[in-house]
């Protein structure tokens, strides 16, 4: 279990990037959605022990983090957002050398490891191949496999599908949907399908504030009958805006398709609509903006 309690972080200058965040996550996908500025990455940054909070409280199954950051680390796992890698060095040669560094010492017991992780994340073909050369995609999938070097209880993993094609997408889906079976697993992200897709539970982070949190099934059913649509010509949205609570709007086919929130038909031309997690993650942006 992982309880982070009224988490508070401000830089020089006054930019509070966290105003007393409240989470407890147990095993499985929890998802962390905002969007960018949002905090994130302040977040998984003290979560990976790399900067302290100026308040506030980390605890990995009991045990005070910022006391013991030591403690953590030896069951962590992180993919940060970016992350960089030596030339010409093969993906094996690499993946052993993070091995001694996360402390797995046996050489029998590192060469089954790091040929366990190249056969699940799909690279065992191109272990002998540079990093470097690999495909984003390949690079995620080498930075989940160095992430779960050492058997860790916690990894987090930081706006992990960014730039990927559908293709590696759905294959990084699998690996990290199959990981959380068996630890905690963080995904930090500001794509909504991300979080649909993957994970049980989940929060939005915005403006350094948990806006809401719980299962996006029961978070969507919380909209029920109060999401309506109609398309609108383009120079129609801003009086659509300026007279309801316009949640989106999307280009569909060369028009516009806009999205209400509001408790009663908005007008004759709107249709009533089902809620899914994006109407739920503007709802709690727009309330938060208000």
């Amino acid at each position: 279990m992982l309880t982070l309690a009224n988490l508070t972080k401000t830089y020089p200058g006054g930019a509070a990037a966290l105003k007393g965040v409240d989470l407890e996550l147990g095993p499985g996908l929890f998802g962390l959605l905002g969007p960018n500025g949002a905090g994130k990455s302040t977040l998984m940054r003290i979560l990976a022990t790399l900067q302290r909070p100026d308040g506030g409280s980390v605890a990995f199954e009991g045990v005070d983090v910022l006391a013991d950051p030591q403690s953590l680390r030896r069951r962590l796992g992180y993919l940060p957002q970016e992350f960089g890698v030596l030339p010409k060095v093969p993906a094996l040669v690499l993946l052993d050398h993070l091995a001694v560094l996360k402390g797995v010492a046996d050489r029998r017991s590192r060469e089954a490891q790091v040929e366990t992780l190249l056969h699940l994340t799909n690279l065992h073909a191109v272990r002998k191949e540079p990093v470097a050369s690999f495909s984003g995609g390949m690079k995620q999938r080498f930075g989940i496999a160095q992430a779960l070097l050492g058997d860790p209880g916690l990894i987090i993993v930081d706006e992990p599908t960014a730039g990927l094609d559908p293709e590696e997408r759905n294959r990084f889906h699998n690996l990290l949907s199959e990981i959380s079976e068996r630890v905690v697993v963080l995904l930090s992200t500001h794509i909504v399908e991300d979080v649909r897709d993957l994970c049980p539970r989940m929060a939005i982070l915005a403006e350094g504030r948990i806006l809401l949190q719980g299962e996006p099934d029961r978070l969507v059913a919380g909209l029920e009958g109060r999401i309506w649509r109609r398309v609108a010509a383009r120079e129609e949205v801003p009086e659509l805006r300026a007279a309801h609570r316009v949640l989106s709007t999307q280009l569909h086919g060369g028009q516009t398709r806009v999205r209400v929130l509001s408790e009663a038909r908005p007008d004759p031309a709107f249709e009533p609509a089902a809620p899914d997690l994006e109407d739920v993650y503007f709802a709690a942006l727009g309330a938060q903006a208000a």
